[in-house]
């Protein structure tokens, strides 16, 4: 069954990931559908240009399981504040406010956070190599025996 839920946990964190790298290159490059909340921001633009920018970046690292717990990190902190500075003051639910795909990130991100991205992550992948191979050191047996 652990192989199964990290095998699944890896799943969603491709999908999460690669939905959130979608979301920010529709912004920042004016594709998929351009800009969802409004027109393209300028470089450098506060808040949403930087927004979009870690919504690629850290979705992209997720996507792919490199640096996974930092990115989710990153990204779950941004769509709080999305949440409670673009959305919230709108309204109390986020069905009213607009902001369950805020509210969804923001904790699909946290739980990556602190499960990691799974069996297929990169940085799994990277650990397994990285991790020295175990040699069990065989002395031969003294054909005299100590009494």
């Amino acid at each position: 069954m652990q192989r199964l839920r990290s095998s699944v946990l890896s799943l969603f964190r491709v999908i999460v990931g690669f939905l959130f790298t979608c979301h920010g290159a529709a912004t920042l490059f004016n594709v998929l559908g351009g800009a969802h909340g409004g027109a393209q921001p300028h470089l450098g633009e506060w808040p949403g240009w930087w927004a979009a920018l870690i919504q690629f970046v850290a979705g992209g690292l997720v996507t792919l399981g490199l640096a996974t717990r930092v990115a989710a990190v990153i990204a779950s902190g941004s769509m709080a504040y999305a949440y409670f500075t673009v959305h919230q003051p709108k309204a109390l639910f986020p069905i009213l406010n607009g902001g369950e795909p805020a509210v969804m990130f923001c904790w699909s991100f946290l739980l990556l956070a602190l499960f990691g991205g799974g069996s297929w992550a990169l940085d799994t992948l990277l650990s397994r190599r990285a991790r020295p191979a175990v040699v069990l050191a065989v002395e031969p047996i003294s054909a005299e025996l100590e009494v």
